[in-house]
């Protein structure tokens, strides 16, 4: 099969990654085998081929956002017929015993394992899955359209519940990815404000056209104080200049799995009762209920499509900010 590979981590202006001939991967007992339809491409994939997240497995195929259709049965599963069309995000697979799987909290698991990072992921025309970790998709999105919900979706899903914001109320976004243009979405059908700072104007172009109330740059006065904001972009500055746009007892979700060093700040920033914190990852019952949410009304994700070929011209252009929405990579 055709394969994305990267053989040795290094930034993308040299072309670590190769579209070479590799064997299909077999399922194991409880595995699904899924035929490859498109894969979406973003920051973590970005993060994992320059070495801003450590290698764990190389020759590594990236990509964890596959949508497909399961072609091949393990020995043991029974959740599938095959045929179906399926979802793969970035969580693989957790031990199901440590003590924070056992309290609900499987995104911490000791020993999970994420796709396209610890195993082979999608970037390829064939990929193999646990049968439990595999996703219906809803209907009313093409294969396209869907590939982003499975990761900048249900990230950003999390990040908006972890703001604890229920009601209403003024949400910030810091950074306007994939993921942002997402949940500008959800937070606007459930009746919230959103204001959105970003270094681009092609991304605060597509923010105003979804609906954002305020559209700037960081250092620009909103006007008003935040109740919540996701910081998106990898940046720790932006994380401490965006609790100075907090009201009292507001909260900052960081919704990277990667970010550069935070300068220090003044207490003055967290007080009083402001909160900075992160999430990481994410759990099925996550993944399962942003799904739900996705089947009820249509969130328009914007896409930019490559061949698999052009790998590393897509992933450079989201590390230069070139692109706006999300990025997908197709296998045919």
């Amino acid at each position: 099969m055709k394969a994305i590979v990267l053989d040795e981590q290094g930034g993308l202006e040299r072309n670590p990654l190769h579209l070479k001939d590799v064997p299909i991967p077999e399922p194991g007992a409880r595995e699904v085998r899924i035929k490859v339809n498109v894969c979406g491409a973003c920051r973590t994939d970005l993060h994992i081929v320059e070495g801003e997240l450590p290698a764990h497995k190389l020759p590594l195929i990236p990509g964890h956002q596959i949508v497909g259709q399961i072609d091949e049965l393990g020995e043991k599963v029974t959740r599938w017929n095959g045929g179906e069309r399926v979802g793969v995000p970035w969580l693989y697979k957790t031990c199901g015993v440590c003590k924070y799987c056992r309290r609900g909290q499987e995104n911490l698991c000791e020993k999970a394992i994420f796709t396209g990072y610890h195993v082979d992921g999608g970037f390829a025309e064939y990929a193999v899955a646990p049968e439990d970790f595999v996703y219906p998709l809803p209907e009313n999105y093409s294969d396209l359209e869907a590939a982003p919900l499975l990761c900048a979706g249900v990230i950003g899903y999390q990040a908006f519940h972890a703001t604890g914001l229920k009601g209403g109320g003024r949400l910030g976004l810091f950074g306007f990815g994939s993921s942002a243009h997402i949940v500008i979405q959800v937070a606007l059908h459930r009746g919230f404000e959103v204001y959105v700072v970003s270094r681009t104007e092609k991304e605060l172009e597509l923010a105003r056209r979804l609906g954002a109330k305020w559209t700037g740059h960081i250092d620009d006065d909103m006007g008003i104080l935040l109740d919540a904001g996701i910081v998106f972009a990898p940046s720790g500055q932006l994380l401490v200049k965006s609790l100075a746009k907090l009201d009292k007892g507001g909260r900052i979700v960081s919704a990277g799995i990667y970010t550069t060093p935070l300068p220090g700040f003044d207490y003055s920033l967290i007080y009083p009762e402001k909160c900075l914190t992160s999430i990481a990852h994410t759990t099925r019952d996550n993944v399962r209920a942003f799904l739900k949410v996705a089947s009820e009304f249509k969130i328009k994700t914007h896409v930019n499509v490559y061949r698999l070929g052009e790998v590393n011209q897509a992933l450079l252009n989201i590390k230069n900010s070139r692109v706006s929405g999300s990025t997908i990579l197709k296998t045919e």
